[in-house]
């Protein structure tokens, strides 16, 4: 199992090494443009929303809609107070068993030059809190002054990112 023991270096802003790897793979696709390093950190700084994809149980993946922060090249999300099915969440117990995650960023305008999206494969752990996260976490989303930042005892998932992709239209 993952655990914070086990964190593999962060891509975004510590590691050479995987940017390099993103500019290579961007390359090999002559139709893809890459995002720059500003507009990715941009991006990932201040988009509201993201798509969390887990690997089920039986292998099917599973996807959901979440809110993020981005910390020292780490990212957060909270399992907050928004209203959320009853029991145990799929994506806790899917990345507790596995912890390969893959985060989806995008953006869809009916003017098609104006698409893009990034996304970021990792592993992911939960956290019992982090003073960092939650403090960048209520400063990205305001809503945290009306909704509680966590549904029940704090519980955040990190990720950890191994690779990035990302894409634009020319």
């Amino acid at each position: 199992m993952y655990c914070a023991e086990e964190r593999p270096r962060a891509v975004f802003g510590a590691s050479a090494h995987a940017r390099d790897a993103h500019a290579r793979a961007a390359a090999q696709n002559r139709l893809a443009v890459q995002l720059d390093d500003p507009g990715l950190d941009r991006l990932l700084d201040t988009w509201p929303v993201a798509r969390l994809a887990t690997v089920a149980p039986d292998g099917r993946p599973h996807q959901v809609p979440i809110v993020f922060a981005r910390v020292a090249g780490v990212l957060w999300s909270p399992v907050d107070g928004k209203p959320k099915a009853s029991g145990a969440l799929a994506r806790i117990r899917n990345l507790r068993a596995e912890p390969r995650v893959s985060l989806l960023l995008d953006h869809y305008d009916d003017d098609w030059q104006r698409l893009w999206w990034i996304r970021i494969d990792g592993r992911a752990c939960t956290v019992a809190g982090d003073a960092g996260a939650e403090a960048a976490l209520r400063a990205k989303y305001p809503q945290y002054r009306d909704v509680p930042l966590y549904a029940g005892e704090p519980l955040l998932i990190r990720i950890d990112a191994d690779r990035v992709a990302s894409w634009r239209a020319e």
